[in-house]
């Protein structure tokens, strides 16, 4: 995550950085799919395969913000369809309890978003990155607290 950086697009204006937890089973092969099918999706994406979206723990969120992202997405199976049987709804437990530690932090909680994404839906996914990247676009940067200092 420390590669991770605030940067400005050719135009000079601000270009979010979007950093997604995707799901190996759905979210990952549908982000794979987009890619192959060259679906339009921001540049300032960046993917992070993981087993389940329920094993992605709250502190890596709030640590992805905090190192530069300004954004996160949390992309899991659609409810019910879960490989591991309810891994998903561990992820819905977890994003509340995310958006609340967003808000004692100071950060905004819309900067975090929760999606469920299918392997067949390369459309939505990259849909989803768009729509992330024009809220996050609006809303600006993420003003960022120097990690370790007093």
């Amino acid at each position: 995550m420390d590669e991770l950086r605030l940067c400005d697009s050719f135009d000079g204006g601000f270009e979010p950085k979007i950093l997604a937890f995707a799901c190996n089973w759905c979210a990952y092969a549908a982000a794979d799919l987009a890619g192959t099918a060259r679906a339009q999706y921001s540049a300032g994406l960046r993917v992070i395969r993981v087993m389940c979206s329920g094993m992605v723990n709250p502190n890596l969120v709030i640590e992805a913000l905090e190192r530069g992202a300004d954004g996160v997405l949390l992309m899991g199976c659609h409810p019910g369809e879960c490989h591991y049987q309810n891994g998903n709804q561990k992820a819905q437990a977890r994003s509340s309890v995310i958006e609340e530690v967003l808000m004692l932090t100071g950060i905004e909680p819309e900067r975090f978003r929760l999606v469920w994404c299918s392997s067949a839906e390369a459309e939505r996914f990259a849909a989803i990155v768009r729509e992330t990247d024009e809220t996050l676009k609006v809303m600006g940067p993420r003003r960022r607290s120097r990690i370790g200092s007093t």
